[in-house]
């Protein structure tokens, strides 16, 4: 069977399996952005048609979306659409739908496709890693191209979001397009051709500070596309951990009119810890002064609010790590700070590592799925107790998407994701939730601290179980922040 007749049989294959698999998937799975290549096919795209030369073999580009009905979430649900006013639920949904959007471009980029390599091709180039910094030149390496006999050689290059250049071309060498996207290269043996490949470079024509582009390179009836990462790369920030937990550690919290609980935490802290510096974020109505040393006290206006909190007190670190801790809680004998940044060090992608309050670890894992595009958005599902697995070298220790309200951060990781201010009473979950797939986060178990009795507190119990209004409030927040149209706890 010829070259030609092989391929045209491969691309047949490929869309019978397509087609199988949605007949089996019944909806139920979204695959979209699938891009098969092949010498000798035509280009399927919804839009714009690359600027080619009529010399470019044609490429199909298939990109099927094999759509999915709307996700919804089982079990104890709600519907967080509701929770929006009747009279306002139109403009709302607008500017929600604008919003998603616009935050969809700056996530998306021109990768977010499945690449297929087409079968015994002689295009040899980077299939993976090439990055280069925006609006620099950079050579693009192991371009060539391995057949056997031939008089003219002839190859011809395609970028979308850069130009292409041969450096060093000598009197009579064929090469078309310097400096433009398209770029032709003729040449009459193939040794002279390959080393034509060996000086191509790529630059960015516009400056973004992250995106990729793809290449089409073409010799023939043989098309390959490979990606180039165009990336501005950042200045290292490190924290100096020093000698020993006090240059590791800031241990912070909220404190909201429970004075004496506060105290008492700090006492325990200072049994175990003398010097470690303590920082308290305080919205009280009537506040009272905490002194001590090195325990900082910062004051927020009146009852501010419980994320607020956070975020002040986190703005305040000079360490890599802080350690969270509820102003009631209580310091033990095995409370232990240097086993929580031994397993951070020894996992230096961990951001987030959660401990156990009186035995509750209370881990889970998010389920999130995208729904309909244009549609009411995604389902959220929490599983509690649920986990991805032990975290590698330590066997106490599970991946989790949440953890209880005893933690030790990476600092410049939790303030990236940071603490919404909107949640001003009851929140924990929906930190973890802006982080989901931004933060790493384990569970260990032998990371134990106190928790203090109870004690009553009317002025304190108002604020702490301020009634439905909040819980709408949070659903509001997920329908249009979160772009969710139900959540399961």
């Amino acid at each position: 069977m010829s070259t030609n007749k092989w391929k045209k049989a491969f691309v047949v294959l490929v869309l019978a399996e397509a087609l199988l698999a949605l007949f089996l998937l019944r909806k139920c799975t979204t695959i979209s952005n699938i891009l098969l290549i092949s010498g000798d096919s035509e280009v399927v795209d919804e839009g714009k048609e690359s600027a080619h030369t009529e010399k470019i073999k044609k490429t199909r580009i298939v990109e099927r979306s094999l759509s999915s009905t709307s996700c919804s979430c089982r079990g104890k649900t709600t519907d967080v659409k509701n929770s929006v006013e009747a009279a306002k639920l139109s403009a709302i949904m607008t500017r929600r739908a604008e919003e998603y959007r616009k935050q969809q471009l700056r996530d998306t980029t021109d990768l977010g496709g499945m690449l297929i390599s087409p079968p015994n091709s002689p295009l040899q180039y980077p299939s993976h890693g090439f990055t280069v910094h925006p609006l620099k030149k950079t050579l693009v390496p192991g371009l060539a191209v391995h057949v056997d006999g031939g008089k003219v050689f002839e190859v011809s290059l395609h970028a979308f979001h850069g130009v292409l250049t041969v450096e060093k071309v000598a009197p009579g060498q064929d090469v078309q397009g310097q400096n433009q996207s398209s770029l032709s290269i003729v040449a009459t043996n193939l040794t002279a051709l390959n080393d034509l490949l060996a000086q191509v470079t790529y630059s960015s024509a516009v400056y973004v500070l992250k995106t990729e582009d793809l290449v089409h390179f073409t010799f023939e009836d043989h098309e390959a596309i490979f990606p180039v990462t165009i990336e501005r790369p950042s200045i290292p920030v490190l924290y100096d951990l020093g000698a020993d937990i006090n240059s590791q550690v800031t241990i912070v919290t909220k404190t909201f009119l429970r004075y004496r609980e506060l105290k008492v935490l700090i006492q325990t802290i200072r049994a175990k810890y003398p010097d470690i510096r303590i920082i308290i974020a305080d919205d009280s109505l009537k506040t009272e002064k905490v002194v001590g040393h090195n325990v900082d006290q910062y004051l927020m206006p009146p009852a501010k609010g419980w994320f607020a909190g956070r975020n002040l007190a986190i703005s305040q670190v000079t360490t890599k790590y802080f350690l969270w801790v509820d102003d009631d809680f209580l310091f033990l004998n095995e409370t232990n700070l240097e086993m929580f940044v031994e397993i951070m060090e020894s996992v230096p992608k961990l951001d987030v590592l959660g401990g156990s309050v009186v035995g509750d670890r209370f881990y889970f894992t998010l389920e999130h799925e995208d729904g309909e595009p244009g549609g009411d958005g995604g389902c959220l599902s929490r599983q509690k107790n649920g986990h991805y697995g032990t975290l590698p070298g330590f066997q106490d220790c599970v991946l989790v998407d949440g953890v209880v309200n005893f933690f030790l951060g990476r600092t410049d990781a939790v303030r990236r994701v940071g603490f919404d201010p909107m949640l001003q009473r009851v929140a924990h979950s929906e930190f973890l939730m802006d982080g989901l797939g931004r933060l790493l986060v384990a569970s260990c178990a032998g990371l134990v601290i106190g928790h203090q009795k109870r004690h009553s507190n009317k002025a304190y119990g108002k604020f702490r179980h301020p009634g439905k209004s909040t819980v709408v409030n949070k659903l509001r927040l997920h329908y249009f922040k979160n772009h969710l149209k139900c959540v399961t706890y």
